[in-house]
């Protein structure tokens, strides 16, 4: 492997999945602000500094979790099967965000501690 062609997927790797970072966050925002407006005014009961930290420090480590796309989609372009990983990584966005997004939810009703519905 030479670094002129790891440049190459590590740019395109950029290039496809910064964009998507936007609608990764919006989705797990959307999960919180849901499971808050649910169980509104109760929700209210448990704002505090402490959760703002903790939901800032889930946000940081879901971010750093996005970023696990990132050694698998430089692993796939680095394969023979780099042409049909392109026209579907689309695929790993799509189930990665859904997991992130049920992980978030089991994470909210505890933060602001509701039972499952």
């Amino acid at each position: 492997m030479d670094a002129e062609a790891l440049r190459d997927w590590a740019t395109d790797a950029i290039r496809y999945w910064e964009p998507r970072r936007l609608a990764y966050n919006i989705v797990l925002t959307a999960v919180v602000l849901i499971y808050f407006g649910l169980n509104y005014p109760k929700s209210l009961d448990v704002l505090s500094i402490d959760l703002a930290l903790g939901v800032f420090l889930l946000a940081v480590l879901a971010n750093v979790a996005y970023c696990a796309a990132y050694v698998v989609d430089i692993f796939a372009q680095a394969s023979g099967f780099r042409e049909g990983w392109r026209k579907r990584r689309w695929v790993l966005f799509g189930i990665g965000t859904l997991f992130a997004a049920v992980i978030t939810r089991f994470f909210v009703m505890d933060m602001f501690r509701f039972g499952v519905r």
